[in-house]
């Protein structure tokens, strides 16, 4: 008993044969499914630790420095004019007043003003060791 299959001419079948090729491609779909979770990024997050014993009196904050640079570059602080030169040692006194609770920096800058001014301030804040520095935006 003999079985034809119905070509009878005896050349070879040129079809592609899907199935196989489907079966590969889920096998591989489904190792990367498993394989993609175990590969992951850590991202290293200080979180704040808590505290047992918290702070009886809550220590209130000191009045913000109100530094303000007008268009012609003059610096004043808390409103008294105030040269270039002395700003670090204004900053410094304020940061050994207390350096747990220091002062909020508070800049007040024209849009005229000279960016080169701003980066001598940021530059004394800096090097000073003031912490809270603020842009004031009208």
């Amino acid at each position: 008993m003999a079985f034809s299959s119905g070509g009878g001419d005896g050349a070879p079948m040129a079809d592609i044969n899907i199935i196989p090729l489907c079966d590969i491609m889920l096998v591989l779909l489904i190792i990367f499914m498993v394989t993609a979770p175990q590969v992951s990024y850590p991202i290293d997050i200080d979180l704040p630790q808590r505290s047992l014993n918290p702070p009886q009196n809550p220590v209130e904050p000191p009045e913000p420095i109100r530094l303000r640079i007008d268009a012609g570059g003059t610096i004043y602080w808390n409103d008294s004019p105030t040269p270039v030169s002395a700003l670090r040692q204004m900053m410094d006194a304020e940061v050994q007043r207390d350096a747990t609770n220091q002062p909020t920096l508070e800049i007040d800058m024209s849009e005229d003003a000279e960016y080169g001014v701003l980066a001598k301030v940021l530059a004394s804040a800096k090097n000073a060791h003031m912490q809270k520095i603020g842009f004031v935006k009208k």
